[in-house]
């Protein structure tokens, strides 16, 4: 019975290896988590085509070789050619010693060349083997883990685009190739989107975006590209792409506020909204609410702002009764502290405003204006500055002029407050122009605010004086008091 458990135990634990090294495949397509919070892992462990001998291991002599280009051979060896290239370039080179493997670089950076060259040539057509090894070359040399960020190392909150330090993939001589090659693929005319959306399935879109998060701008850029015309030539994986980029950026709004590739999801997503068909879809609009809003909370929002600005108007654009649930949610999200954030929000706030109707407007003019008040009252110069350019739009003075009853009031104490005590010589002159538009748009308002104005001010002067008048008597009080209990001692 003792030697019947142990040799079950032995079968069990020999099923265990193999099912653990079964879903090891070209070089980095094994599950290999370096850094755990940036792994990038298989491309699809399910697949047949995974089951070959590891890329990251140097081939047998004779394998990497120069082979002629297709054009110099005959029609009937293209494809065994094509595939030989293909097992070439699966071939993954250390990059980290320049003086290693430096003629199978050479020779796998020519090769990748000549494909690129041949598939945008459109010299031959694609079988359905070799769109397959094709894509699964691809997926050897672009997925893999990518290195722990900058900041991560450093400790700091955000990574500068143009700062020269950022962390560039050393492997990019021939990654550019790569890249290069699957985006000839996808936008070729000889490539059947039938046969090649078995092979970019949901998987591979899932590990593109992963790839969003790297430092180099190089690959971003590709990145933002290739999944472009993947969005627009596969409709079947619309849904998932805008529902994968939607768990990015819930993740990087309320997780890590951390992510290299914000700015080029929101350029792509530019497009996309661009050509939502009206009436907008419901899931549309809860995308703007529950994503594209909350995107305004993150410290560094700067690095992206400009392509988020342009997604919110473009919403509003197609669908101005948005535009009131665009600006409460600018008003919730409304900075603080941060005076560069403040002004990046009163620019955006202006595009809005650009595309915002009288009726929506009306609906949230008076918490903005609010808050437009205690920006003209800010004691950092460029936000007062920028939000009395609000008045310099002609739209936007024509929403005010429709409703200065209601605006009026809300800020003329602000521009007395400026025109007072603002240490600024330009929010000076800026000011002095809002009041006289006032002015001349409804003098009899004008004049109604400024009495009221000037009364608030007496009552709150007289309220001050008697406060002091009450300090005093308790002052006096308190030292009468202490006299009369004060003892003399020998």
């Amino acid at each position: 019975m003792f030697h019947k458990i142990i040799k079950r135990g032995h079968r069990k634990s020999s099923k265990s290896e193999l099912h653990e090294n079964s879903g090891l495949g070209y070089g980095s397509l094994g599950v290999v988590v370096n850094h755990a919070s940036r792994a990038v892992g298989p491309a699809n462990p399910n697949s047949e085509s995974n089951n070959a001998s590891p890329a990251s291991i140097p081939p047998a002599s004779g394998v990497i070789e120069l082979l002629p280009s297709l054009r110099e051979v005959a029609v009937s060896d293209r494809p065994s050619i094509f595939l030989r290239k293909i097992q070439v370039c699966c071939f993954l080179c250390d990059f980290s010693d320049t003086l290693k493997y430096v003629r199978e670089k050479e020779i796998k950076r020519q090769t990748l060349y000549e494909l690129v060259d041949d598939i945008q040539s459109g010299s031959f057509k694609f079988s359905e083997v070799m769109q397959e090894e094709l894509i699964r070359m691809v997926s050897v040399n672009i997925f893999r883990c990518l290195p722990p960020a900058s900041h991560e190392n450093t400790g700091t909150e955000t990574v500068d685009p143009e700062d020269d330090d950022l962390c560039l993939e050393p492997s990019w001589p021939h990654l550019q190739l790569v890249y290069e090659l699957l985006l000839r693929y996808i936008v070729s005319s000889e490539t059947d989107t039938k046969i090649a959306k078995r092979y970019i399935d949901h998987m591979f879109v899932l590990k593109l975006l992963d790839l969003f998060d790297s430092e180099d701008p190089r690959e971003r850029e590709f990145l933002k590209s290739i999944l472009h015309r993947i969005y627009g030539k596969f409709m079947v994986h619309r849904p998932f792409i805008r529902k994968a980029i939607n768990n990015i950026f819930y993740r990087f709004i309320f997780e890590t506020e951390r992510h290299s590739g914000i700015g080029e999801l929101l350029e792509i997503l530019g497009s996309i909204i661009n050509g939502f068909a009206l009436p907008m879809k419901e899931e549309h609009k809860l995308f703007l609410v529950r994503a594209l809003v909350p995107l305004h909370k993150p410290k560094c929002i700067s690095t992206y702002h400009q392509q988020l600005a342009y997604c919110i108007t473009q919403f509003v654009e197609k669908d101005y009764r948005l535009a009131d649930i665009v600006i409460r949610g600018l008003l919730k999200y409304w900075p603080v502290t941060n005076c560069q954030k403040e002004v990046l929000f009163l620019g955006e706030l202006e595009e809005v405003l650009e595309a915002t109707q009288a009726a929506e407007f009306q609906r949230c003019m008076v918490p903005l204006f609010r808050q437009i008040g205690r920006c003209l009252n800010s004691p950092h110069f460029q936000v007062a500055e920028r939000a009395l350019y609000l008045w310099n739009n002609e739209h936007i003075v024509s929403l005010i002029a429709q409703n200065r009853n209601v605006i009026v009031p809300l800020i003329f104490e602000a521009l007395e407050k400026n025109t007072q005590g603002h240490w600024n010589h330009a929010v000076h002159g800026l000011t002095g122009n809002v009041r006289r538009m006032f002015m001349e748009m409804d003098t009899e308002l004008f004049e109604e605010c400024h009495r009221q104005y000037l009364e608030k001010e007496a009552r709150a002067k007289e309220l001050e004086e008697q406060r002091e008048m009450t300090w005093k008597r308790l002052e006096a009080v308190a030292a009468q008091a202490m006299r009369d209990d004060m003892v003399l001692v020998n």
